[in-house]
């Protein structure tokens, strides 16, 4: 063989390399790309799920609440907003809402001894609480696969990839700033025993 038909050789062996691996980082990042799709589909899954349940809640609360009609209708309103949303960022700022006015909610309940004692919106309350969870797991989950994504897409030799194929860093689901403040607890004074 002559030294050209060698060189030719490598060539196309470095060449089918170089491919093969642009191929992998490609796939990978496809991969991870889908986990974040697939990872906002559970939380959306979930988010169905509880806004299902909100009608049943300011059902109950209807009619012992009379006076607290601006937190039903807050809850109203925030789960209408939902569904005008197109883009992620748009959902989580409706979904805050809701987290929001549902916790107002559930501290105006403590105000009615009747409602906390009833039996439905007792249960009505623990599923929310229990998909609030839930919702928070997976977002938990979304972010970490967004985080993984946006760490890869930055990183050489995969940002080379990322950049010709247009791939930009996803937000990640912040909890938004009134929720991280302190809530501010107030005990009756009782008489302690003896």
């Amino acid at each position: 063989m002559n030294s050209t038909m060698v060189a030719v050789v490598l060539m196309l062996f470095a060449l089918v390399g170089l491919t093969l691996y642009v191929v992998g980082i490609y796939n990978n990042l496809v991969r991870l790309s889908n986990n974040i799709n697939k990872a906002w589909a559970n939380i959306e899954v979930m988010l169905k799920q509880r806004h299902d349940e909100l009608p049943k809640l300011v059902e109950v609360c209807n009619s012992y609440m009379a006076h607290e009609r601006d937190t039903l209708e807050a809850i109203t309103q925030a789960r209408s907003a939902y569904a005008k949303t197109t883009s992620i960022d748009e959902k989580t700022k409706a979904e805050n809402r809701i987290t929001s006015a549902l916790g107002r909610l559930f501290a105006v309940a403590e105000n009615y001894p009747d409602l906390k004692a009833n039996q439905e919106f007792l249960h009505v309350q623990q599923r929310i609480s229990a998909l609030e969870n839930t919702i928070a797991d997976r977002r938990e989950l979304y972010n970490d696969s967004v985080n993984l994504y946006n760490i890869r897409i930055a990183q050489i030799p995969d940002t080379l990839v990322a950049t010709q194929l247009s791939y930009k860093s996803r937000p990640l689901l912040e909890v938004p700033p009134a929720e991280k403040q302190d809530v501010q607890l107030a005990f009756a004074n009782r008489a302690r025993k003896a």
